[in-house]
């Protein structure tokens, strides 16, 4: 597959650092990547947003941010405030389409959840996706109440005829609690698609030699890492720390 769309169950779930780790087992790989950004919200102009992020952690990709908005909302509101249109969903798959011809793989970044407006019409995530043929993966949160945003968002997916690649959770605590655990097994049951990846909590802060060095550790091989979600949810039960040391 040469395009994946990184969707997320909600905002502030670590969807640049798994586009960051997916970048980096990528191009570990031999494999020429490049990162899109359709919007990029609540940065200013000369400020660094996620795609630099993104290159600090992974290395130098290509990266293509559409549009810029200062204030934190979502995209279409905040280009509404700004006084500017927002991003057509069929002008960010143009732009993806374009740059998968020239690199093996082509990760899109959402911002927020797959449903959050692009602009005023209406675009979305889903609709960028729609129009690429792309995979979409869920990016989910690891406690209590993302059973119910993975299971929304699987049947927003396939609602739309979109296939939805997998789910990986975005932090996984240090020392995660009953609900944490749990949602390890029932995950792809709500989601409807298989868990592909645990990412540390705290893994952006890693300093990048560390962060490649350790990216394909949390993602399972669907993804070219070396993850292994049977024994990652087994070590999960028997008690709270178990699964961090798999990490």
């Amino acid at each position: 597959m040469s395009v994946i769309v990184v969707s997320g169950t909600g905002t502030g779930i670590g969807k640049t650092v798994v586009t960051a780790g997916l970048a980096a087992l990528a191009r570990e790989g031999g494999r020429r990547v490049a990162v899109v950004k359709p919007a990029q919200t609540g940065v200013g102009a000369g400020e660094p947003g996620d795609l630099e992020e993104v290159r600090r952690l992974c290395g130098e990709v290509r990266t293509l941010e559409l549009a810029r908005f200062p204030e934190p909302l979502a995209p279409a509101t905040a280009a509404r405030r700004a006084g500017r249109g927002g991003v057509r969903a069929a002008d960010a798959a143009d732009a993806v389409a374009r740059l998968a011809e020239r690199y093996d793989l082509v990760l899109v970044e959402g911002a927020g959840g797959l449903l959050v407006r692009f602009d005023d019409d209406g675009g979305t995530l889903a609709d960028t996706a729609r129009l690429l043929g792309a995979p979409v993966l869920v990016v989910a949160a690891a406690g209590l109440g993302t059973l119910n945003s993975a299971a929304l968002t699987g049947e927003a997916l396939r609602t739309r005829g979109l296939d939805q690649l997998g789910v990986v959770v975005g932090s996984w605590p240090e020392r995660p609690d009953l609900a944490a655990r749990c949602n390890l097994l029932d995950l792809p049951d709500a989601a409807g698609a298989p868990l592909l990846g645990a990412v540390p909590q705290g893994a952006g802060l890693l300093t990048p030699g560390d962060f490649r060095a350790r990216a394909a550790r949390w993602f399972a091989p669907a993804l070219g890492g070396v993850w292994d979600a049977d024994a990652f949810t087994s070590a999960a039960h028997p008690g709270p720390m178990a699964a961090a040391a798999v990490l």
